[in-house]
């Protein structure tokens, strides 16, 4: 249908030059769409080039209002394919040109100006190098596929058995940049990195510290630099940094470190314009990031002192910023929300500056305190309150000491870390993780403090990052005088013999027989006319009586079975006459009872019997009244014997309900 092009084509060109005149706004959209139909069907060689071409000329021949519009919407569609191609291609460059002179000739709009620059750009983009593609070796590219587009929560423990597998010789400084590169992954990835990182520390001891030092080194060069373009790769560091801490790959003495660094940094210097002007809010939303992945953790203990310590400086920072935009704004209002409900936000600098000078001149009243009981030896370290720069002057006060440099008001707190001299280890959360529940990840790490630090040769290191005192002690080595040992054993050894001497005169308790008697033993019985005293245990033989010795029944346990065996004894020793005696007690107090039992039922049947006579011969009335005392004589027996038992006894506050 050949003739369906030819038509189509009038009509369209009837309504270009029917709407060319017209420069009502309403028709502008109907322009575009007719220009951009002709464009498309260039495109598809059904229009002929020169009816393109025909109304580009049209539109620069009135290079205003809505035929701006239609010559770019009809260069933006078929603009390049002319170009390129080798027959239009001349006329079309001539075509560009002439629009980029008219739009430096005319005075035109913002909004025109840049639709006319795309589409040249578009049509004619500026000649340049072809980007050259690195030339990655198979294992570098394995590398670059688990990490970058294997790596998700359900596929963590597959990526971490690869790289397990990889030669770690060849590959571990190229593995350890592509973990550096986390801003260039999915940031809801980043914890999946410092996941591997963990499951990677407890085979490779060494490339987890690499990959921890290498981030708190790039966190310290954005500071330096402060380069606009780097603020993604910083906020993804900051990230992977409270991450790390999460799977407890460095202490929380790292974050705070970290977290001074960022509002100490640059301030009081000639630089600080370029590290830190007051019109940049970065670094504010750097601290946002880095207590929102991991200040949660810091609600108990010394770390929660820290915080809130840190949290005053850092509302002095903020006021020194003056206005901050609302983003920001919002985030610092949930942070405070999250962390600190109830911690007031100060609205003056004098205000925040004042309660840290509180702080201060506390922090170092107790550590005056602690250094005058003689617990501690001191240094003193002051730290600047107008600027916020902290500066440490340090004074030996003993013969060893240790020099603790606090860079840019970063610090430990008082009694919280301990520097082991011998292996050169450093736990500096104290009992920080005692309660902290061991989470289902890749890695195991120890964060209790040792409470054996004192026993041992080892200095302890005393301070704060807002006070101004930091106290150091390490104990000397004691010289043990061979005459004081000897004078001390000799009163030792003197000791213990009296004390054995004293224990020899002790009655010694006889020990429990936990074994069952057999029951035969309870009841008397002739076996082989012999009886069998059931009291003492003894055998009477009858044609035996008039013999001097008795017969014990002994039972052993031999095993899981028990035994008995025949013991004979004379009577004359003191074992047979102790029993006797304890035989004849035990029958003496057995007849007592039972004669006191007697009586009190006699007694009983007595009452009862002149109770009841005495109820037959008086009247009804007195017989009422005589019952009531009989109920108060019977009252006051149990008072005597039975009514404490039914008083009710009052319970004691919190006894009755288990709580």
């Amino acid at each position: 249908m050949k003739d369906v092009a030819s038509i189509l084509l009038q009509m369209l060109e009837e309504e270009f030059n029917f709407l060319l005149n017209k420069k009502d706004q309403m028709n502008i959209e109907t322009k575009i769409r007719n220009i951009r139909f002709l464009g498309e069907l260039a495109k598809f060689k059904v229009a002929a080039p020169g009816l393109i071409f025909s109304c580009i000329k049209s539109c620069l021949d009135d290079f205003t209002h809505h035929n701006i519009d239609v010559a770019c919407n009809l260069l933006e569609t078929c603009g390049r394919f002319l170009y390129r191609s080798p027959e239009t291609s001349l006329r079309m460059g001539n075509m560009l040109e002439i629009i980029m002179r008219l739009k430096n000739v005319k005075n035109l709009d913002a909004r025109h100006s840049t639709l006319v620059e795309n589409v040249y750009y578009q049509c004619k983009p500026p000649e340049r190098s072809a980007k050259i593609s690195k030339v990655r070796a198979p294992l570098q590219q394995y590398i670059r596929k688990l990490l970058f587009s294997d790596l998700d929560k359900s596929s963590i423990e597959h990526v971490l058995r690869q790289l397990r597998k990889l030669p770690w010789n060849d590959c571990e400084s190229y593995l350890l940049k592509c973990f550096m590169k986390v801003h260039k992954g999915k940031y809801s990835q980043v914890h999946l990195i410092a996941s591997l990182t963990a499951g990677l520390s407890r085979y490779h001891d060494t490339f987890a510290v690499a990959v921890v030092d290498e981030v708190l080194e790039q966190i310290r060069l954005g500071l330096e630099l402060n380069e606009y373009g780097m603020q993604q790769q910083r906020i993804a560091f900051m990230r992977f940094l409270g991450e790390l801490y999460n799977y407890r790959l460095i202490d929380s003495c790292v974050v705070f470190e970290t977290l001074y660094l960022i509002i100490f940094y640059g301030h009081g210097s000639p630089e600080q314009d370029i590290l830190d002007p007051p019109e940049d809010c970065f670094r504010l939303r750097m601290v946002i990031t880095l207590l929102e992945t991991c200040g949660h953790f810091f609600d108990r203990g010394s770390s929660k002192r820290r915080l809130d310590h840190f949290l005053l400086y850092f509302q002095r920072y903020i006021l020194c910023k003056g206005s901050i935009p609302l983003d920001i704004e919002f985030d610092l209002q949930d942070l405070f929300a999250d962390l600190r409900p109830k911690m007031v936000r100060y609205s003056s600098f004098e205000e925040v500056n004042q309660a840290i000078l509180e702080l201060e001149e506390k922090e170092q009243s107790m550590g005056s305190e602690k250094t005058s009981n003689g617990k501690y030896d001191t240094q003193t370290a002051k730290l600047s309150v107008g600027n916020g720069t902290g500066l440490i002057e340090q004074r030996e006060a003993g013969n060893e000491s240790i020099n603790l440099p606090r860079e840019n008001g970063v610090g430990l707190d008082e009694g919280e870390s301990e520097i082991e001299t011998e292996s050169g280890s450093m736990d500096a959360d104290g009992q920080e993780e005692d309660e902290e529940l061991d989470e289902d990840k890749y890695v195991e790490h120890d964060d209790d403090g040792d409470d054996d630090v004192e026993e041992e040769e080892t200095e302890e290191v005393m301070g704060s990052e807002e006070e101004e005192h930091v106290k150091v002690k390490q104990k000397e080595k004691m010289q043990i005088d061979p005459v004081e040992e000897a004078e001390f054993e000799k009163e030792f050894r003197a000791l213990m013999q009296e004390s054995i001497e004293s224990r020899k005169l002790e009655v010694r308790s006889r020990p429990t027989l936990n074994m069952m008697i057999p029951m035969n033993l309870f009841e008397g019985y002739r076996d082989h006319n012999r009886i069998i005293d059931v009291e003492s245990g003894d055998e009477v033989d009858d044609e035996r009586s008039g013999e001097s010795s008795v017969t014990f029944r002994v039972l052993v346990k031999k095993g899981s079975k028990q035994q008995m065996k025949q013991l004979h004894i004379p009577r004359d020793s003191s074992l047979v006459q102790s029993t006797k005696q304890k035989e004849a007690a035990e029958l003496e107090e057995k007849q007592d009872i039972k004669r006191l039992v007697l009586e009190y039922n006699e007694r009983e049947e007595e009452e009862r019997a002149v109770s009841s006579g005495q109820s037959m011969s008086w009247s009804p009335s007195s017989g009422s009244v005589l019952m009531g005392r009989g109920s108060g004589v019977q009252g006051g027996w149990d008072g005597g014997g039975r009514h404490s038992s039914r008083q009710r006894r009052p319970v004691a506050a919190g006894y009755g309900r288990r709580r």
